[in-house]
């Protein structure tokens, strides 16, 4: 009797060993299958966000595009018309020549600025042309429109082929820094510096007066911009700046890339 007692409780030990090995298990996999089901609506997620964020900026690309045509064919055409109608007024007049030529002097340098400002918003006029080319010619325009000292300089003479994804948002990047030092910073001197081996690395550098890089309030719609263009293409976007010291921004093509 006492064996059969003994040989039960050892059986309903082994059951429940059993019963909570089996559900041990249940769980392990239920965890897992939880686990990898938020993995995958996580990577889906990522990828609807980089699906989106592409959707908006080829949208912005467009509007740039459009904007760009628009100062070309209407503002472009109407400021040639109006040079060519003080040109005639000099010869009809000879006498108010001396009064018309700052006139004329000024249609033709905003003639000139809006013709860079048009190139500059169009993406095809990019891709057309090198990179660095393009940003060159983007700080001299700047020069030319703000009374602020821009130097520019690039370490490497070796030649980068850019991906035209890259060549664009790299180019965008590059413009929003220039804009938002232009806007906010009050520097009177920036630095530009690319290098291209052993990767792309371009750091804008500027003597203002700097922000908290710490309060999200900083955090402006230009500044998450960069930061988004840059992931998307797979390069990296570092923000360092204090108050009162200026701030510097390097944009570095991730070495996975």
């Amino acid at each position: 009797m006492n064996f059969e007692i003994a040989f039960g409780i050892i059986v309903v030990f082994l059951l429940v060993c059993l019963i909570i090995l089996f559900c041990g298990l249940l769980i392990k996999l239920y965890i897992h299958k939880v686990k990898k089901y938020t993995s995958l609506i996580y990577q889906k997620d990522i990828e609807f966000q980089k699906t989106l964020n592409t959707a908006i900026i080829e949208t912005q690309e467009q509007v740039l595009k459009n904007i760009s045509q628009d100062l070309h064919d209407d503002a472009g055409q109407q400021l040639t018309f109006i040079n060519f109608q003080l040109e005639h007024l000099k010869l009809d007049s000879p006498e108010l020549e001396s009064a018309l030529l700052p006139i004329s002097q000024s249609v033709s340098q905003l003639s000139s600025s809006v013709r860079g400002i048009s190139h500059s918003l169009n993406n095809q006029l990019l891709l057309h042309h090198d990179l660095l080319n393009a940003i060159k010619a983007e700080v001299e325009r700047m020069r030319k429109m703000k009374s602020i000292d821009i130097h520019f300089t690039c370490t490497d003479d070796k030649k980068k082929e850019f991906t035209s994804q890259e060549q664009i948002f790299v180019y965008r990047i590059f413009q929003e820094m220039m804009n938002n030092m232009l806007k906010h910073s009050k520097a009177s001197q920036v630095d530009v510096t690319i290098a291209i081996t052993p990767f792309f690395k371009m750091t804008v550098k500027d003597n203002g007066k700097g922000f908290d890089t710490t309060s999200g309030t900083n955090r402006t719609l230009g500044l998450r911009s960069m930061v988004e263009r840059a992931a998307l293409i797979g390069y990296r976007l570092e923000i360092d700046s204090m108050i009162d010291h200026g701030t510097t921004l390097t944009l570095t093509e991730n070495s996975t890339n």
